[in-house]
């Protein structure tokens, strides 16, 4: 898991003015290279346990009955062949990157030693001249490197991988501890990053968890033998049979076969995924300690037609790597050259009749890793390519020339998508370049906006005519007209009306947990008190006809008294029934991510749903109430014009909340409380207009119907 394992690289000329940097000694070739007007670098460590000198900078490998003590890695041969499967697949493909071909260049690492040195040649070519723009930063790309610490686009804002951070698997391993039931856990991580980190979230994860943790050691296998030894024994003698080792295939194997030697069983394993699917652990003495390993991997895939190119792989078709011909050699034990004691390579070999790690494609993990890498860079250099003038990603849709890349404008079109990816939190969302959360947009109806500002002065200009009407009736309170229907309940209609319509102001703006509980309550119980106001005078208005007739005292029963507690006692059941509702489940502030991705919505939930309703319903079965005595009482005499009045005003409030249902639910955001903000200003303004405003226009400008005989039906026609 080290971050130069796999470095991808686009290699194009670069110009340089003067010498910045000269390379001292010679260059380092690569294994493996093929021209193409892009390159895609790589570095593998081909060989296993090779150990280097550093100021001879050449391979020193102990021998022992002329055997080379070194091995090859099958598995990094198999990586680097992968890229050569993909390139080839990608040249072939008139799709992706038409007119261009991709090339690469392949170096091995001698097991680290030339990590560096590789990576210097992969970033700059072969050319002694060494530019300001390209001496550090290389683009690159990993298949295997998981430590979380390289997810900082600060400190590593050229590196991208296409392998998940350990920060996930950290804690998905606390939660698989948690899940089997062991609480008592030893934690084991070697002395690198990836140890260090992944084993640190994962002690903290598990101790969420309610996993206790005995010990944390680290262990490597160039530890001295005394320290190894030292971790052996707490092994021993812990009480914790559940060791949690997030650590390498090479540490793995080095501690394993030390407590093999120590007969040191019955361990329950859980593995990071560095060695959880390791195949070369079979070759360890301890190997069978490992039994029964619980961890998670990276999933296995399918590469069509890999198997049969790797199977076609041989030294003739690279002359000049020195590698692939010790690697021919060490699978079939020939030798291509006059070797002393070796059996001459006849020809006959060939890939196909050997099985061997390197032609295995059952368990394509990591080496699918390797093949979207590869695809990763072809469809972002495809996508700078393709890039149209006035549409590009840079300054004023610019697009980048194709003549002069620069190897930074590639992460800018694809790879910062086709890399390890860090979900933002729930307030925050990618920005147009992936590569950083930024807060979302907070949206709520505000009183700046062209929509708030138009309701709000709807609002006002209804308050304030309502305010008007009320004053004018105050004026002529010792009038007929205004004496006629108990101006007491026409006093309190308008002043409810007046409540009415300030209810929308506490629609608008920030909610919070106050204005939630407040615009709903009090919308409820002032459309109630209107309500009954206009209930309590079309009664008065049947009550006031039969009680013309002969021999009738009904208005005993409902006079003014009776008027006032039926009022009261209507809204009284709407203050219960929102009281119970603020108890049992209030409104509350709820940002809403579901509408749209890059904002949110900040509305007053409901709370219950029920209680909501609730008062709806009681307010509509008051309206229908009220429209079905009007609507009884429209055949009273013409002078007695109210219930008429009142009928049209509970016509124009029923028509306005039946509609409001469909349109309040389907409406999104905002938009919603518009929706109630708009329902409650129009059917308060229908109350208005069709009650008051002909009383209105009768007293300024027909003062002569304004006399108790016309009311009274007495005025002469």
């Amino acid at each position: 898991m080290l971050m130069l394992e796999l470095l991808l690289l686009i290699s194009m000329p670069i110009q340089a003015e003067e010498l910045v940097c000269k390379r001292l000694g010679r260059a380092l070739l690569p294994e493996l290279a093929k021209d193409g007007d892009f390159k895609i670098g790589g570095i593998f460590n081909f060989q296993k346990n090779a150990f280097v000198i550093p100021a001879l900078n050449y391979l020193f490998s102990f021998t022992l009955n002329n055997l080379s003590f070194y091995s090859f890695s099958y598995r990094e041969v198999q990586f680097a062949f992968t890229i050569i499967f993909a390139i080839k697949e990608i040249n072939k493909n008139s799709n992706i990157l038409p007119n261009h071909t991709l090339g690469y260049k392949i170096y091995n690492a001698c097991g680290f030693p030339n990590i560096i040195e590789s990576a210097v040649a992969l970033s700059n070519g072969q050319r002694p001249v060494i530019s300001d723009g390209n001496c550090t930063k290389a683009d690159t790309i990993s298949h295997f490197a998981t430590c979380a610490c390289l997810s900082s686009r600060k400190d590593y804002p050229s590196f991208f991988r296409t392998i998940p951070s350990d920060y996930y698997q950290s804690r998905a391993l606390a939660q698989l501890v948690k899940y089997f039931g062991w609480t008592w856990v030893g934690a084991i991580s070697n002395k690198f990053d990836y140890g260090m980190s992944g084993i640190a979230t994962f002690i903290t994860a598990a101790q969420e968890e309610g996993v206790c943790i005995e010990y944390w050691e680290t262990f490597t296998s160039t530890d001295p033998a005394s320290a190894q030894a030292r971790i052996v024994n707490i092994i021993k003698h812990s009480t914790a049979k559940v060791i949690m080792a997030f650590m390498s295939q090479v540490e793995i194997k080095v501690l394993v076969d030390l407590l093999y030697k120590q007969n040191i069983t019955g361990l329950q394993w859980i593995g990071s995924d560095a060695w959880i699917t390791d195949n070369t652990l079979t070759e360890s003495l301890g190997h069978t300690a490992l039994i029964g390993s619980v961890g998670f991997t990276v999933p296995t895939a399918k590469i069509p037609g890999l198997g049969p190119f790797l199977q076609e792989v041989n030294p003739s078709q690279f002359p000049e790597s020195t590698f692939l011909k010790e690697f021919w050699e060490s699978v079939f034990n020939c030798s291509l050259t006059s070797r002393a004691g070796w059996r001459t390579c006849d020809g006959s070999e060939h890939f196909k009749n050997v099985k061997t790690f390197f032609t295995d494609v059952s368990d394509l993990r990591f080496t699918n890793n390797v093949y979207k890498a590869v695809y990763a860079v072809a469809y972002a250099l495809h996508n700078l390519l393709s890039c149209k003038e006035n549409k590009g990603p840079f300054i004023n849709g610019t697009c980048a020339n194709p003549s002069d890349l620069q190897l930074w404008q590639n992460i800018i079109y694809y790879l910062i998508h086709a890399s390890d990816c860090l979900k933002c939190p729930m307030e925050y969302w990618s920005n147009h370049r992936g590569d950083s959360c930024v807060l979302k947009e907070v949206e709520f109806l505000l009183y700046t906006e062209t929509m708030g500002i138009i309701l709000t002065v709807c609002s006002i200009f209804g308050a304030f005519l309502t305010t008007v009407i009320f004053a004018i009736f105050f004026h002529y309170r010792e009038t007929p007209i205004v004496r006629a229907n108990n101006s007491e309940l026409s006093f309190l209609l308008l002043f409810s009306l007046t409540l009415c319509f300030l209810c929308p102001l506490t629609f608008i703006s920030r909610p919070s947990e106050w204005s939630c509980m407040l615009r709903h309550t009090a919308f409820g119980i002032t459309f109630v008190l209107c309500i009954s106001c206009v209930l309590g005078k079309t009664i008065v208005v049947l009550m006031a006809f039969r009680a013309t007739l002969p021999g009738s005292n009904v208005m005993k029963w409902f006079g003014p008294p009776q008027q006032r507690l039926s009022v009261l006692s209507l809204t009284l059941i709407q203050v219960l029934i929102c009281v119970f509702w603020l108890t049992i489940s209030p409104p509350f502030p709820y940002m809403n991510m579901d509408y749209y991705q890059e904002k949110i919505i900040l509305e007053c939930r409901l709370g219950s749903a029920i209680g909501f309703w609730a008062v709806l319903g009681y307010i509509g079965l008051l309206a229908i109430l009220c429209f079905v005595l009007a609507f009884l009482a429209r055949k009273l005499p013409d002078n007695f014009n109210e219930a008429k009045f009142i009928t049209f005003s509970m016509l124009i409030f029923c028509a306005v909340w039946i509609t409001f249902i469909p349109a309040y639910i389907s409406s999104p955001g905002k938009f919603t409380v518009a929706v109630e903000i708009f329902a409650i200003l129009a059917s308060s303004s229908g109350l208005l207009f069709c009650i008051f405003i002909p009383k209105c226009y009768i007293i300024l400008f027909r003062p002569d119907e304004n006399t108790k005989k016309h009311l009274m039906g007495k005025s002469p026609h």
